[in-house]
């Protein structure tokens, strides 16, 4: 089977491009996924693909040869972080292609529909349960992982094994790293900067809450990590006037539980000093990942182990198993066997000089439609 993927890898790479290219230029902001899964449905159905249905969270879900039994869940998110509403060019110069969101996921995306127009074209069909792919929504940020909930709501208590294909070769996740993050705002009377002077400004107050959140002692027990970011501020009306209003968002994350639960301690407790202070402060939950659940610890090095001689059939070089934040986060929260593979080389990821380098493709493809063969 590897030499037949291989072959059929290396002679599609032209139509791999164009299904790249086409996803480019569609434009996917976390929660308005609409015409991406439009595209998904339809070019999915063009290779012979039944059943394919968009969702409420707007997943294009296609369920293969599922009889109601065990399924292995695939998938690849369509959303990128970008908020842009107008087609996007993609720029090529020789090997190199450029776009926003090329490669985190739309790379991966490509890959993953081609890998699924093989197995129709060959009618490769699971002998042991269904499989369900999923061009997915909302990974990114604030997507707080929605469509990846919703599959798992649908098929989460039938669910053997479950990949996502995000990032590059020759790595794969291991382990989640559960996050929390919050949009902290702060109110006072404000007024005039010249005939009000001496009224609490929010700005002021904000910049207080700041500086001590960046006193929090991050936990470090061994082999694990744990980390902060206030990632944007605002407020304020005018260089002469006393802001009423500030805001920032706020995260901290970890690939340990309890970890977690220690960063969210300390985070209560120094907005309950500000708050004692006087502040008005309010704290709103925009985002929650959750961290491993109890996974079967052979089950869970079965896969890992299977992705791993996978991708080192491929390359010598040694494979990397990391912790990551990615949709296998719910499914690993639910203690079902997880992982996350990628497909591309590339770079600048989440800027608008991103790049994949095509050649790298054909290797993605190559390791992408084996692995979903493997669970035939």
């Amino acid at each position: 089977m590897t030499e037949k993927i291989q072959k059929w890898s290396k002679d599609h790479q032209e139509e791999l491009k164009q299904l790249l290219f086409d996803l480019c230029r569609i434009p996917a902001p976390s929660h308005k996924e609409q015409l991406r899964a439009e595209f998904c449905k339809n070019w999915l159905e063009s290779k012979g693909a039944t059943g394919v249905y968009i969702d409420d969270a707007l997943n294009c879900v296609f369920p293969y040869c599922d009889n109601g039994g065990e399924v292995t869940i695939f998938e690849a998110h369509t959303d990128t972080v970008f908020p842009d509403m107008t087609p996007f060019d993609v720029k090529i110069e020789g090997d190199k292609a450029s776009c926003p969101g090329i490669g985190d996921d739309t790379a991966n995306l490509a890959e993953m529909m081609m890998a699924v127009a093989f197995l129709l074209e060959n009618g490769l069909k699971p002998q042991n349960g269904g499989i369900i792919f999923v061009c997915n929504s909302c990974e990114e940020g604030l997507g707080n992982l929605k469509g990846t909930r919703e599959i798992m709501k649908k098929y989460g208590d039938r669910t053997k094994e479950f990949y996502t294909f995000d990032g590059g070769l020759y790595s794969a996740v291991k382990r989640a790293v559960g996050s929390r993050r919050f949009r902290i705002e702060v109110k006072t009377v404000g007024g005039h900067s010249y005939g009000n002077f001496g009224n609490p400004n929010a700005i002021e107050q904000l910049a207080q809450l700041i500086v001590q959140l960046y006193r929090i002692k991050v936990p470090t027990p061994p082999d694990t990590k744990t980390t902060m970011n206030v990632g944007t501020i605002g407020g304020g009306t005018s260089v002469n006037t006393i802001a009423q209003q500030a805001e920032a968002l706020f995260e901290f994350r970890s690939d340990d539980r309890e970890c977690l639960e220690n960063m969210q301690k300390q985070f209560d407790t120094i907005v309950e000093a500000e708050r004692v202070k006087g502040h008005n402060i309010t704290v709103e939950v925009v985002g929650e990942r959750p961290c491993m659940g109890d996974v079967d610890p052979i089950k869970h090095k079965a896969i890992l182990d299977k992705v791993v001689a996978l991708m080192s059939k491929y390359t010598d070089k040694e494979i990397r198993l990391r912790s990551s934040s990615t949709d296998c986060n719910i499914p690993l929260s639910m203690s079902i066997p997880s992982t996350c593979i990628g497909g591309y080389h590339g770079g600048g990821a989440h800027t608008r000089e991103e790049y994949v380098m095509l050649s790298s493709m054909e290797t993605g493809l190559s390791i992408i439609t084996e692995c979903i063969t493997m669970a035939l």
